[in-house]
């Protein structure tokens, strides 16, 4: 079993690396602060007594737990707000609040999007799809890595195997080809 000193020297000694961790994972310095200290205090409550060997390993699960844990609650907190954040209620009125009659999508979203809107888009995009797959392969590769994966010029060429030119070139080519088969179509973007 851990002594009160062990736990303690422990905790000091992982606490940068822990919050290290926790920074990177969350981006944000104060959840992470908040994260390690959960982290730290959950380990000293319930696993105090185990040998200060098994420490390292409880904490590290905890901390992950932890982590995901922030991630699960921020996503539910984030649907909750997404989903009542259109709500235009007055509390003036005696009459009772109706979600269905008062919800608003806030404008430039997909819920406030008409039906003719979404399948209009969703042509479109098939449209697209359908005309990058009509590329050359290595021109189609070129595209989808610089402009769908968001790679630069030179993470590209290496994953091709080519120079940075030959990428530029295909990309130009890519582009070139798309754009005259969509306007064909009567595609503007």
């Amino acid at each position: 079993m851990a002594s009160d000193k062990e736990l303690s020297d422990f905790l000091e000694s992982v606490e940068r690396r822990a919050f290290k961790q926790a920074a990177f994972a969350v981006r944000k310095d104060e959840v992470a602060l908040d994260i390690v200290q959960d982290a730290m205090i959950k380990l000293a409550e319930k696993y105090g007594d185990k040998p200060a060997a098994e420490l390292p390993l409880l904490f590290q699960r905890i901390l992950q737990n932890t982590i995901h844990d922030y991630f699960r609650s921020e996503k539910v907190r984030g649907t909750w707000v997404t989903l009542f954040s259109g709500l235009r209620g007055n509390s003036d009125d005696n009459e009772p609040f109706d979600l269905l009659e008062n919800y608003e999508a806030e404008e430039g979203t997909q819920a406030a999007e008409s039906s003719e809107d979404k399948v209009s888009r969703d042509q479109v995009l098939q449209a697209i799809d359908a005309e990058v797959q009509k590329l050359p392969g290595r021109q189609r590769e070129a595209f989808l890595l610089r402009y769908w994966q968001d790679m630069d010029v030179a993470e590209t060429a290496a994953i091709m195997g080519c120079s940075e030119g030959s990428v530029k070139t295909h990309c130009s080519r890519a582009t070139h080809a798309l754009a005259h088969a969509l306007k064909a179509k009567g595609i503007r973007l």
